[in-house]
C-alpha cells in the first residue's frame, strides 16, 4: 500500500475517532444532562481509553464544540465550490445548510428535554469562543477570496462574516427556545433570506 494511502487512512481514522468522541459527548449530554457528563463517560461511550480522549480534546466542552467547528469547515468547503456567478448570499445559504442536511442528528426535531440541554450550552464560554473563532478565521478567508477583497484593508469581508456569525447565534437561540420545537434548517433558511433581502423591518 503506498505511503500516501496509509497516511490517508490514518488521518481518516483520526477524524472518525474525533467525531465519535464528539457524538458521544452530545448524546450523553442529552441522556444525562451536561453537568453529569465526564471525559471518562465520553471515552467509554466511544469505545476508547481516556488517554485517547485526552489526545484529541482538552475536555467535554472542547469535544462538543468540535461538531459545530467541523460543520463550519465543511460549509466553507461547500461555499468555495459554489458557482462564482451565483449571488453571494445564495452561496452562503446553501453552504451553511448542506452540512446540516448531511448530519442525521440534525434531521430530527429535538425534544423539549434536548432543547433544555442545548440552552445550557449557550452559557459555556469555551463553546461560544470555539465556534466564533472558526467562523471568523475560515469564513473570512473564503469571503475575501470570493469577492476579491483584502481581508485586512477592506471592511466588506468582515461585515459579511460578522453577519454570518450573528445569524448563527440568532438562529441557535430561536431554535433552543422554540415552542413547539422546530427544525433548525427552517430557521436558518428564513434568517438568511431576511439578511439577503436587506433585513427589512418586519410588519408590526
Amino acid at each position: 500500500m503506498p505511503d500516501e494511502e496509509v497516511l490517508g487512512l490514518r488521518e481518516r481514522k483520526k477524524l472518525d475517532t474525533r467525531m465519535a468522541l464528539s457524538d458521544a459527548a452530545l448524546h450523553l449530554a442529552f441522556e444525562r444532562g451536561l453537568d453529569n457528563v465526564t471525559r471518562d463517560d465520553i471515552a467509554a461511550r466511544a469505545g476508547v481509553s481516556v488517554r485517547t480522549f485526552n489526545n484529541y480534546f482538552t475536555g467535554k466542552y472542547d469535544a462538543l464544540a468540535y461538531r459545530q467547528s467541523e460543520r463550519i469547515r465543511r460549509s466553507v468547503k461547500v461555499f468555495r465550490n459554489r458557482p462564482t456567478d451565483e449571488p453571494l448570499w445564495t452561496s452562503i445559504t446553501e453552504a451553511l445548510l448542506e452540512p446540516l442536511a448531511a448530519d442525521s442528528d440534525q434531521l430530527v426535531v429535538p425534544s423539549p428535554a434536548q432543547l433544555a440541554e442545548i440552552r445550557k450550552l449557550f452559557t459555556v464560554p469555551e463553546l461560544r469562543f470555539a465556534i466564533s473563532k472558526e467562523v471568523s478565521d475560515d469564513w473570512l478567508a473564503a469571503i475575501a477570496a470570493r469577492t476579491g477583497a483584502d481581508p485586512l484593508r477592506d471592511t466588506y469581508p468582515r461585515l459579511v462574516v460578522g453577519m454570518i456569525s450573528a445569524v448563527a447565534e440568532a438562529v441557535m437561540v430561536a431554535y433552543a427556545h422554540a415552542d413547539p420545537p422546530v427544525h433548525i434548517t427552517t430557521l436558518l433558511r428564513r434568517a438568511l433570506a431576511e439578511v439577503a433581502t436587506g433585513l427589512s423591518e418586519p410588519a408590526r
